[in-house]
């Protein structure tokens, strides 16, 4: 078959997109999907294994185009790690209403912190935390401390969980222009970081870590 379109990644995504919020539905199979838009069904593998994968990497996109633009509008040397996240989350969120229904048919009914569908999403998250200087961070007294010395693993998990409470609000935000979601990022910024110094939810994430190794780490 002669290779009418040309294949990148963004155009996968925005075919698929298209596709699927089109017919309410993922396509039957990659061969149809392919046939359907004039190019080879390996082009398409050339990028992802399936349309889960593609899914995955379609949320960790809309994250790492929001990370390159907010490393354009503020010098992160001069940030501190709090707010470079409100940037960050700020920018982010409005990337995913500008493709709300697309990401709300992607992420589903089943949405909770272990879905696959985050996966990628969540590694890119963990990169950018590594990345951060956490001993600049304006936090003051006894929760800054605390904060410091918490080991790497444990600080990537926290501010995880503090992104998908913003996901979750968002996915029910009813709000004219989802204005309620950014005043939820707005006040609950500090969360990822006031959560170190609060004893019975630091239990509530050992648990969740707990669950989250038994229920999707052997799938």
């Amino acid at each position: 078959m002669e290779n009418e379109t040309l294949i990148t990644r963004e155009k996968l995504f925005d075919l698929y997109g298209d596709d699927i919020l089109s017919h309410g539905e993922r396509p039957k199979n990659v061969y149809l999907f392919a046939k359907k838009h004039g190019f080879e069904e390996k082009d398409f593998y050339d990028y992802f294994s399936g349309f889960e994968h593609m899914e995955r990497e379609m949320l960790e996109h809309l994250f790492s185009k929001s990370i390159e633009l907010t490393e354009k509008v503020e010098h992160r040397e001069v940030s501190s790690a709090k707010g470079v996240l409100l940037n960050l989350y700020f920018i982010f969120f409005e990337n995913l209403t500008m493709n709300r229904s697309l990401v709300l048919m992607i992420l589903g009914r089943d949405f909770r912190p272990g879905a696959k569908v985050l996966n990628s999403l969540r590694e890119t998250h963990r990169k950018l935390i590594r990345t951060m200087d956490f001993n600049d961070h304006d936090l003051p007294g006894k929760t800054g401390e605390n904060f410091r010395n918490l080991n790497e693993k444990a600080r990537e998990e926290v501010l995880w969980l503090h992104l998908v409470s913003c996901l979750e609000f968002w996915r029910k935000d009813t709000s004219p222009a989802f204005e309620k979601t950014d005043i939820y990022i707005e006040k609950t910024i500090d969360t990822g970081f006031e959560l170190a110094d609060n004893e019975p939810v630091r239990k509530a994430i050992d648990l969740g870590k707990f669950l989250w190794k038994e229920t999707f780490r052997k799938h």
